[in-house]
């Protein structure tokens, strides 16, 4: 019997593609699993190495794998796609995530444990909450601009929209006020377990070690420390600040060819909510700084003499990541240079 030295899994919610590769690159065999089956097959196979796509409940499966004494290479989507051949099928796509997997210089993605990817949830919670209170407002804002009542962006200018909705003079529909009630209260509701879960996130920030650190630093808050902590893998095996913020896309993409060096905008290539937070945090350090007139840091003053502050706030934010991995792998807070 020939000895199995990869299994290649192409993940699905109930269908599992898997490609069994041989020690010379031969494939062994190439069918499609259940559920079930695929789990017992990780449990009755010989460690080996098990590579799968990094995609919805990757993570879960690498966990079992790695139970069963297997060694685990979770591959980006992005670099398996060059190795699907003609047409695109789950079949393909299985020996493709084998190609990528048996590459040498291949990267591979971290596996989170079960504790980090709830910190993701609470996360994203919290963020979804927000854009339904959002979507929540401004649609009672479109409603009541029919007419007349025009009330400013924003959750702090609500109480426009409630005074109008209470105002008997006023002249709306019954039908109107009827459905203005039940937006206010989808909003107070809202607003009530969105505060709750940002208080905790505040208090989380101030009794975890390592998310007080990360909130020393100038522009993160409570909320981009329990993104970083949630969606950044351990920064050891980024070599530098630099490789950290590449990996949140924070740098120029490249077109250089010919010795001719050509840095466009930024990439926007990594971890979307860690560099979203960062460039929010990064404008308001900069509103802060227009504000007062003047900052300590010549760096920052400097640039944005001469540069547009959306520019001005990317720049800061990769900065701003660079600065995580030395705060988190070395453990110190943060020191004003």
């Amino acid at each position: 019997m020939t000895t199995i030295s990869m299994l290649a899994v192409d993940l699905s919610k109930g269908s599992f593609q898997v490609c069994a590769v041989g020690p010379d690159g031969t494939v062994l065999y190439n069918r499609a699993l259940s559920r079930s089956r695929f789990a017992a097959l990780l449990a009755d196979q010989p460690a080996c190495v098990v590579a799968m796509e990094a995609c919805a409940t990757s993570h879960r499966w690498c966990r079992e794998a790695q139970k069963s004494g297997h060694e685990v290479r979770l591959v980006p989507a992005v670099y398996v796609k060059p190795f699907v051949k003609r047409q695109k099928n789950d079949r393909a796509d299985a020996e493709a995530i084998a190609e990528a997997a048996a590459r040498p210089r291949m990267r591979f993605v971290a596996v989170k444990s079960a504790e980090t990817q709830g910190r993701a949830v609470a996360f994203r919670t919290h963020q979804c909450l927000v854009r339904q209170r959002t979507q929540l407002i401004n649609a009672l804002r479109g409603h009541l601009v029919e007419y007349g009542v025009v009330a400013p962006k924003g959750p702090a200018n609500l109480k426009v929209l409630q005074e109008a909705l209470a105002d008997e003079v006023a002249d709306l529909p019954v039908a109107v006020r009827a459905m203005g009630t039940i937006y206010l209260d989808q909003i107070v509701g809202l607003t009530q377990v969105i505060g709750r879960l940002a208080n905790e996130l505040e208090t989380a920030s101030r009794t975890d070690t390592d998310l007080r650190r990360l909130s020393t630093i100038p522009g993160i808050g409570p909320v981009t420390a329990g993104a970083a902590a949630a969606f950044a893998p351990d920064l050891d095996i980024f070599d530098s600040g630099r490789n950290f913020a590449a990996w949140l896309g924070l740098v120029p993409r490249q077109r250089s060819t010919g010795g001719n060096a050509k840095l466009g905008s930024v990439s926007k290539m990594g971890q979307t909510d860690i560099r979203r937070l960062l460039i929010v945090g990064a404008m308001s350090v900069i509103r802060w700084v227009v504000r007062k007139g003047g900052s300590a840091n010549r760096w920052l003053a400097t640039l944005l003499a001469r540069k547009p502050k959306m520019v001005a706030a990317v720049a800061l934010a990769n900065k701003m990541a660079r600065m995580i991995r030395p705060v988190t792998t070395r453990q110190e807070d943060y020191r004003m240079a």
